[in-house]
């Protein structure tokens, strides 16, 4: 797909063919079968029904799933929050050293040194958990917890609020699972704002000098939304909202789809930063970058301040996407980003 701003052609992303074929068939539906007891939903007032019927089970949250079997209190889920939100706030009162070097292959470059800024005084083996190489399969980060459960931790005092809640941890057993909830809580914080800020760069970079930077976030955020679904269980509630779903089938509420369709956004392919300049991203139907109204994802506070700081920072090195690169690719993956953009100065 041909990505645009303000009406020029200037790159193409190559979307992955089951994500193209959404893109393809259905924009601009509100409900159609995806197979015999999966519905898709991208209507705008539909999906606001849907999630607004009832919470979303422990199974349909992203981050706060049972972890290796045991279920995660809201309570816990919370506290991991809270601590990692400190650990934040923290974070933005300190200024990125000017001479850091932050061009290369993103997101992994902005994901290392946003790993090494908030959490960079952490043991090492907590650090670890944050390598995207653990995407590769839930197995493998299992592992890499249950070996560096075996022993108790030793904090230094500049460390992180959330690998205090590790240290904390009576032992084998209650380790693991506080280590399992520091990957759970913290990896995604910096995974999305590294992706977040290379979708942007991606799309719109260099920027117009009067784009402001959460503007910018604002509308990579629509075309590139962090999860492109979210999941609803066959529950009794949806059919009595739309009888075209039957009692057996799980709903999936495609925000990539409401992102893109035209009857909500003007030149809805094209990247316009400018648009929310009138726009209300809390009020805008079909635009859920971070869940429903009734149940925001949590990190959104975190996410937005650290990306708009990352932004500012990238713009006022003069860094931008490769003249070179006019190619990226958008896997198949639960959170939705270019595989990878290069960025590097903007010569004179």
């Amino acid at each position: 797909m041909d990505m645009r701003i303000s009406g020029r052609r200037v790159r193409t992303t190559v979307f992955a063919p089951r994500l193209a074929a959404l893109l393809r068939d259905h924009r601009g539906k509100d409900l159609f079968r995806l197979d015999d007891d999966t519905v898709g939903v991208a209507g705008a007032e539909l999906s606001d029904r849907i999630l607004g019927a009832r919470a979303a089970t422990e199974f349909e949250r992203p981050t706060f799933k049972p972890l290796h079997g045991r279920s995660i209190p809201r309570a816990d889920a919370l506290k991991s929050m809270q601590a990692i939100g400190r650990d934040v706030r923290a974070t933005l009162k300190k200024p990125i050293p000017i001479e850091v070097d932050l061009s290369g292959p993103w997101p992994h470059v902005g994901h290392v040194y946003l790993r090494d800024l908030i959490l960079g005084n952490d043991p090492r083996r907590l650090r670890f958990l944050m390598d995207r190489v653990l995407e590769l399969t839930p197995k493998l980060t299992w592992t890499v917890i249950a070996t560096g459960a075996m022993f108790r931790l030793r904090l230094q005092p500049e460390a992180s609020a959330i690998a205090a809640s590790v240290a904390h941890a009576a032992g084998y057993h209650e380790r693991r699972y506080a280590m399992g909830l520091y990957r759970r809580t913290a990896a995604p914080v910096c995974f999305t704002i590294s992706t977040l800020v290379a979708n942007a760069l991606w799309l719109g970079a260099p920027f117009d000098d009067d784009w402001s930077n959460r503007n910018i976030l604002y509308e990579a955020l629509r075309l590139l939304p962090p999860s492109w679904n979210m999941l609803r269980n066959a529950s009794p509630e949806y059919p009595a909202l739309d009888a075209r779903i039957r009692a057996k089938d799980d709903v999936l509420v495609l925000p990539l789809l409401s992102h893109r369709d035209p009857a909500l956004w003007d030149d809805p392919d094209e990247f316009r930063p400018e648009r929310w300049n009138s726009l209300n991203p809390d009020q805008h139907p079909g635009y859920l970058p971070f869940g429903h109204k009734s149940e925001r994802c949590w990190g959104q506070h975190m996410v937005m301040p650290l990306a708009e700081m990352f932004l500012a920072v990238l713009r006022e090195k003069g860094l931008a996407v490769s003249p070179q690169q006019t190619t990226a690719q958008v896997p198949l993956a639960g959170l939705l980003g270019v595989a990878e953009v290069r960025v590097e100065p903007l010569r004179a």
